[in-house]
């Protein structure tokens, strides 16, 4: 997969794994990370599928229709890539922190949904369910922050919450923020996965 591994100045600090929204790239999110855990390690990943030219980590049959089959394939894609990557780069693989956008939220909850303990912890802004009607493994303490929008015109309220009860009904610790500016990835939502992040994994951005 194409990506960007950009050393950490902070070793004890987990690696941040970064993933776009559809049509981005892996520079998108850097600033993110950046703003979310300075001095730690980031690992940022170009999703491997075109849509009418636009980077995606697995296809959709229409908008909010995923292809089930290709999701389940990508996912696993994904999963040992970043074995791979651990390999490489010398980072801890059982130490990685997730952080996506849209599409990008989406693969990281279908790696939630399919690995047990894929990630240390995930931050997934604007995310959807990724699959319905199958058994999540276990994910006790596991924490997750998600960015929602009340008005969020792709991911309704309802598919915020579903993600939510199923994430804590596998164990995991889930907090959601709520905003008000629909798909939008803004300022202050990312101000909030910061506290988040500094609340679970210390050395968070205080500013």
């Amino acid at each position: 997969m194409k990506h960007i591994y950009q050393q950490g100045s902070r070793p004890e600090a987990p690696t941040l794994v970064l993933f776009h929204g559809t049509g981005g790239t892996e520079h998108d999110l850097l600033g993110l990370a950046g703003r979310i855990a300075p001095g730690a390690a980031v690992l940022s990943l170009r999703g491997n599928v075109l849509e009418n030219g636009m980077p995606r980590f697995f296809r959709r049959l229409a908008e909010g229709v995923f292809d089930e089959e290709d999701l389940i394939f990508r996912t696993k894609e994904v999963y040992d890539f970043l074995d791979e990557a651990a390999a490489k780069y010398g980072f801890d693989r059982n130490h990685l922190v997730a952080v996506g956008y849209s599409n990008g939220a989406n693969i990281i909850g279908s790696l939630l949904f399919h690995y047990a303990r894929a990630f240390r912890g995930a931050i997934l802004h604007h995310p959807m369910v990724p699959r319905r009607g199958i058994e999540l493994p276990d994910a006790s303490g596991l924490p997750v922050f998600i960015g929602a929008g009340k008005n969020d015109p792709i991911c309704t309220p309802q598919e915020t919450e579903d993600l939510q009860a199923l994430l804590s009904g596998a164990g995991a610790d889930v907090t959601v923020h709520w905003e008000s500016y629909g798909h939008q990835l803004t300022p202050s939502e990312a101000a909030a996965a910061s506290s988040w992040f500094a609340e679970h994994f210390g050395g968070g951005d205080s500013r």
